[in-house]
């Protein structure tokens, strides 16, 4: 049986409206605790929280074991994105920590330690659509201590690259890697049903390694002799042609493995993943020969960055010093007291694709939006024509030349201040990249669109705890 919070409260607990901060502390956890007390604090608050939190609970809630309460799930959650650490540092900080343990409801008589597992089977429970409502939760209770009640909303937005936890990719360590994978598959699958065809297993593993590191290791000569040049192009060619007909040769052995086994057990859904690996081994052998042996130049659409995220891109932003990266772009839209009103993760899209959603999203979301910037990347006749429909302004300045139109447009007062005060978009996704948007450690897509969300609210809540200690600081002087 699961619960939003216990409401029976333990010998020694402290309630939680009761804990006291250090105001003049700038670390990021005190400010987040102090954002979660006033979302505990204030009942219309705390109920809608509590509304979509419920939304959680599943299985019936009067029978079972009983699971974490969803408040600690919230915590734990946001926590660990706005520190941006691993579990490790979450679980010893959710056994030690003082503070945070009082958040959780525990007295200084509860010996109760999390575990490792429990903490990450917990907070997979959140999906993007409960931790966008909560989001808008706590983006309203910021807007009550800064806007006034008549101010519209004046966002910005714009995109930036999420990286996935993943290694440089080419064409040999991919086979390396999918190689590898469906040895371990074939070995475990056929030790189960007492074969012994890949007894060798380890010998295979590491003869096929020595093979990727002769292939990897070789270098294209930059000697002035053609001779040389020629030479050691040929020694490359040989070894990758060498490693791959060994890696052929243990694919043939895996699919003679797959039949047997499939023979045996047709109804194991684990043999999916064994011919899931076969496939992706051959695979990057067909583009190794056409790249190194064949000399083809591989099409961007047929090239593979990661076989484990499979949903990474080779992301080329222009940005100097950084010609390229390794994940997904995700575009997001603030609001001009760096609140994030909305983002979207973008898979295969460019940011002109997601000009009109981004601003429709973060106008169902909150109303008030009246104005929304762009930098020329989101540009097209079309999207301007559809922003105008539902802003009073779009700012949203025009690649290439000038119409009469476009001059009269973007020459007007309030899109030359809106297209200065843009920029500040650039801090705000730092802010962002330091809460843990700077690289996804979750895995999956699943994982990704989770991990994204809960960076953004936890952004956001850090936002809001840092709103609330100026105005505690400014009391506790005026009260001096």
């Amino acid at each position: 049986m699961r619960q939003t919070i216990n409401p029976q409260m333990q010998l020694g607990e402290v309630d939680i409206s009761a804990i006291t901060f250090n105001l003049r502390s700038r670390d990021d956890i005190p400010r987040l605790l102090l954002a979660l007390q006033h979302i505990w604090t204030n009942i219309e608050l705390r109920n809608q929280v509590f509304h979509v939190l419920e939304g959680m609970i599943t299985a019936d809630q009067g029978n079972g074991r009983p699971g974490m309460d969803l408040w600690r799930v919230l915590v734990f959650g946001t926590l660990r994105l706005v520190i941006n650490c691993d579990y490790d540092r979450l679980l010893e900080l959710a056994n030690e920590h003082g503070t945070l343990r009082k958040m959780l409801g525990h007295g200084p008589y509860c010996e109760h330690q999390y575990k490792l597992q429990t903490l990450q089977d917990n907070i997979s429970l959140f999906t993007p659509e409960i931790l966008d409502q909560i989001n808008q939760v706590v983006v309203n209770a910021g807007h009550q201590l800064v806007k006034k009640k008549e101010e519209r909303l004046c966002a910005r937005a714009d995109s930036f690259v999420v990286k996935t936890n993943v290694h440089f990719p080419t064409d040999i360590n991919l086979l390396r890697d999918a190689t590898r994978k469906m040895i371990e598959w074939a070995t475990t699958l056929s030790s189960e049903q007492h074969e012994s065809l890949w007894r060798q297993s380890r010998y295979l593993q590491e003869r096929h390694k020595k093979k990727f590191n002769k292939a990897r290791n070789l270098k294209r000569s930059t000697s002035a002799d053609e001779a040389l040049r020629d030479a050691r192009q040929n020694d490359i060619e040989a070894a990758h042609a060498d490693y791959v007909a060994y890696s052929q040769k243990l694919i043939s052995k895996a699919e003679v493995t797959l039949k047997l086994l499939r023979a045996r057990t047709p109804g194991d859904v684990r043999l999916k993943e064994l011919e899931r690996w076969i496939k992706d081994s051959d695979y990057q052998c067909q583009l190794i020969v056409r790249r190194v042996l064949n000399h083809e130049s591989i099409p961007h659409n047929e090239k593979v960055f990661s076989l484990f995220e499979r949903h990474t891109e080779w992301i080329s932003k222009g940005k100097a010093g950084t010609p390229m990266e390794l994940g997904l772009r995700v575009c997001v839209l603030q609001d001009q007291f760096g609140f994030t009103l909305h983002h979207l993760v973008m898979e295969k899209q460019t940011d002109d694709q997601v000009t009109v959603s981004i601003a429709e999203g973060a106008k169902q979301r909150f109303p008030q939006v009246s104005q929304v910037s762009y930098d020329r990347g989101f540009w097209s006749k079309e999207n301007l024509e559809k922003l105008e429909e539902f802003l009073d302004r779009a700012v949203l300045p025009k690649k290439g030349r000038w119409s009469e139109q476009d001059r009269l447009r973007e020459r007007h007062p309030e899109f030359i201040r809106a297209k200065r005060k843009h920029s500040a978009v650039e801090s705000d996704i730092n802010a962002l990249e330091q809460h843990g948007q700077d690289r996804c450690p979750d895995t999956g897509i699943d994982g990704f669109r989770r991990y994204v969300s809960l960076a953004v609210l936890g952004t956001n809540l850090h936002r809001l705890g840092a709103l609330l200690q100026k105005q505690a600081v400014q009391t506790s002087k005026k009260a001096a």
